[in-house]
């Protein structure tokens, strides 16, 4: 007697047979559609960041000559710069102005951030509004302004010399110009900053602040041992915008050049000295080298800001 078997072998339930499963997507295929989402991004960034900084390079390795034309000339401009008294001038006025106006910035931002924490502060959205409402000034608008309220001749220190028979120094002379930029980009950016700092202190779990409480801690301590230790990155972060924008200090000393033309040069920081070079003096080539040799130092100085702060927070 003979026996058949099923070809098919017939699944629980009396369910016929089993379909074969659709193959997973390709590895390849999702990475590809990774790109694809990186894409617009990458071509904006390699358009706008990239080929200029490459094309300024370019330019930094040749120079305009009336004969012969435009010439190969390698690091040529990048001695010239490191020689260049006007150069290292402009340097060292934006070195000044980054060691004593942003740790001031920033004391005055972590301060305020620290007062709105406490929510011990009367109108505070009224104090937040006001102290960030600076920020959204457009820096022009903001030079021309506290250039006017300077004038000894037509501002509000003049009015007040009038008035009260004073004789108050002249923020735009020659000693104090420095220090009148300072309070007005320290006007601009200390709302910024503020904000940089009260976001991260709202992040802070309530429990610390309950555990500080229960073994006594009083404010100064809870600030000290708990506060500012949490905040430790948005500390480093906003050193690190401070200091790039102390390097491409531009626009106040620029637009109060016209208001004290005694006090301001054309080489006050080093993107006036290479604006100017490039602009009014058509020394494009010279101009893209002291471009260039700001980036580097912007950068060297940037990541030893971050350096140090990572290592603080280890």
């Amino acid at each position: 007697m003979t026996t058949t078997t099923s070809t098919t072998a017939a699944r629980p339930g009396g369910a016929g047979p089993r379909r074969p499963e659709a193959a997973p997507p390709r590895r390849d295929r999702r990475r590809w559609t990774g790109w694809g989402f990186v894409l617009p991004f990458l071509a904006v960034f390699l358009v706008v960041l990239v080929a200029p900084v490459l094309y300024s390079v370019y330019l930094s390795v040749f120079e305009e000559r009336l004969i012969g034309g435009n010439a190969f000339v390698g690091l040529d401009n990048y001695a010239r710069a490191l020689g260049d008294p006007q150069f290292w001038d402009s340097l060292r006025r934006v070195a000044l102005f980054l060691v004593v106006q942003v740790p001031i910035m920033l004391v005055i931002a972590l301060a305020a951030a620290l007062a709105l924490d406490s929510a011990r502060l009367r109108a505070s959205s009224l104090f937040r509004i006001s102290i960030f409402l600076p920020y959204a000034v457009p820096a022009v608008v903001a030079a021309l302004m506290w250039g006017f309220i300077y004038g000894k001749r037509f501002g509000l220190v003049g009015n007040a010399d009038q008035a009260f028979g004073l004789d108050l120094p002249d923020p735009l002379s020659q000693s104090w110009v420095l220090l009148a930029i300072g309070n007005i980009v320290t006007w601009e950016f200390v709302g910024y900053n503020m904000l940089i700092f009260y976001a991260a202190l709202r992040v802070i779990s309530p429990d610390l602040y309950e555990a500080a409480e229960l073994d006594g801690a009083g404010q100064f301590r809870i600030i000290k041992d708990i506060k500012l230790p949490a905040i430790r990155g948005a500390l480093v972060i906003a050193g690190i915008f401070s200091v790039i924008g102390s390097f491409q200090l531009f626009n106040e000393p620029n637009i109060l050049q016209t208001l004290a033309p005694n006090a301001i040069n054309s080489y006050f920081t080093p993107n006036m000295y290479a604006y100017n070079l490039s602009f009014a003096g058509q020394q494009y080539n010279y101009s893209a080298a002291i471009a260039i040799l700001m980036g580097l130092v912007t950068m060297i100085v940037a990541y030893v800001v971050q350096l140090s702060g990572n290592r603080k927070d280890k």
